[in-house]
């Protein structure tokens, strides 16, 4: 259950002319000098990236794809494994297959900071259905098709790595989880590749866009610019406000009401009315009939009839192409709702 096709794989790494897999690098020395041990921190506020409309330029750049799922962070201790949300909690017992592998990894303690997925028919990840696989927003069943996407390594065998450079914690992510394996934690790989030619290839075979990394950087907790997202489509989290009834859609609605963030107030944004599966649709409708408000959260002129208004406590993932000029999103497309373990964000507007 955990080996999705690799399909992509191939296609997206043979299409440039230069190769795009990272170097092979030596395996790490075991016979290491006896170093102090530094003491293992019980969660980490994960490193965030920037979001900007075009790659960087330069060599002190690594580039990787971005990835559509849940951050994780897998602690290895000698006590055991667990995998913790980027809200800090513990679901270990969500992912069987991540604790497993992570389990089998010939570390003594370490962490992993990640994505975790679930794949595709053409091996791209697909946050919906991870979604799914955990039984929905607010569902409890664990995922045995979800897959964790290594992407760095904070603490390793007694030793805290967060002062060191991104490219020699990605030396030793190497040697511990192996390129192109097929088990339940894998390396999200570093693409040799200028940052323009690997975001067409990514936004041609309809990944969601790339992730650009200093190499000369530590790991700071937060979005201080270390790390950047270039995207294909745009994909953001935005408040649900309210609903507008329709008795011909999935779950009864028509459209769903959304805002954004300014300061300490809600902005109406726009309404999204295409992406609903009819499952999906009709836990949405239950959700936010538990919800219901007498009044909206945001000053609405949008002029829609039979609007149901609701308390501004979900979050959904939205894909959207671009803004109008009046503030608006444009061809927008429900995802699925941010769990609020996954701490899930509201966009800010400027």
């Amino acid at each position: 259950m955990t080996k999705p096709p690799r399909k992509p794989a191939q296609p997206l790494l043979g299409d440039a002319d230069a190769p795009l897999r990272s170097r092979p690098r030596k395996k790490r020395d075991p016979a290491q000098p006896n170093l102090p041990f530094d003491p293992m921190p019980a969660r980490v506020d994960p490193c965030l990236a920037l979001l900007k409309p075009k790659p960087p330029k330069g060599r002190q750049w690594a580039f990787e794809v971005k990835w559509d799922g849940y951050r994780i962070a897998v602690h290895i201790e000698p006590s055991g494994v667990r995998i913790l949300t980027r809200g800090g909690h513990d679901w270990t017992d969500r992912f069987p297959a991540i604790a497993t592998e992570a389990r089998r990894l010939p570390v003594s303690t370490a962490i992993l900071d990640g994505e975790a997925v679930v794949f595709d028919e053409l091996g791209r990840s697909d946050f919906g259905r991870l979604q799914q696989s955990l039984g929905g927003r607010g569902g409890n069943r664990s995922s045995r098709e979800a897959v964790m996407m290594a992407f760095d390594l904070l603490y390793f065998d007694g030793h805290d790595l967060m002062e060191t450079e991104f490219t020699a914690r990605r030396h030793l992510l190497e040697g511990l989880v192996p390129a192109g394996g097929e088990e339940a934690v894998r390396l999200s790989e570093e693409i040799e590749a200028d940052g323009d030619t690997l975001l067409r290839i990514a936004c041609d075979h309809g990944l969601e866009g790339i992730i650009a990394k200093d190499r000369n950087s530590t790991y700071r907790s937060g979005c201080g610019g270390d790390w950047l997202k270039i995207k294909c489509i745009q994909s953001d989290g935005f408040t649900i406000v309210g609903y507008q009834m329709s008795g011909a859609a999935f779950g009864n609605i028509g459209a769903l009401l959304l805002a954004a963030r300014k300061g300490d107030e809600l902005i109406y944004v726009g309404s999204v009315g295409t992406g609903f599966k009819a499952d999906e649709a009709m836990k949405l409708r239950a959700t936010m009939d538990k919800i219901k408000a007498t009044k909206p959260a945001v000053v609405y002129s949008g002029g829609r009839k039979n609007l149901t208004w609701i308390k501004p406590k979900l979050v959904a993932e939205i894909e959207y192409r671009a803004w109008t000029h009046d503030g608006k999103l444009r061809h927008p497309s429900y995802k699925g709702l941010r769990e609020l373990q996954d701490n899930a964000t509201v966009y800010e507007l400027e």
